[in-house]
């Protein structure tokens, strides 16, 4: 399952240069699926959808850190554990149980995002 900042955040900025997908965002900052990724233009997702990986899309949140679903690996094939929630000094990197992923599917997902 993707990880979730919850609203405890403090916005130290601690977790951002953890993430080696480049899912966790400022607040209120736009992103898209190419930002530090090998994606760019149209791919398709490992869920089947059509999308513009350059797309800059709407923050998920404006007040807090946030992390993008859809991107997040849970540091699997990076790291041995989500590497926000090592360092996050009040503990609000959480697994997310609205987005429940096995660990075959999060390997997928790195290994879209990363294509060497």
């Amino acid at each position: 399952m993707a990880i979730i900042i919850t609203d405890e955040c403090i916005n130290c900025d601690a977790c951002i240069s953890e993430c080696p997908n480049n899912a966790i965002y400022e607040p209120d900052e736009q992103w898209a699926y190419s930002d530090g990724t090998s994606l760019s233009g149209s791919v398709t997702t490992p869920g089947g959808e059509e999308v513009d990986a350059d797309e800059k899309h709407e923050p998920i949140s404006d007040e807090f850190y946030f992390i993008v679903a859809d991107k997040c690996t849970e540091c699997k094939g990076f790291f041995d554990e989500p590497q926000c929630a090592k360092v996050c000094p009040v503990d609000c990197c959480v697994p997310d149980e609205d987005n429940v992923e096995s660990e075959a599917e999060l390997l997928e997902k790195k290994a879209w995002m990363h294509a060497e």
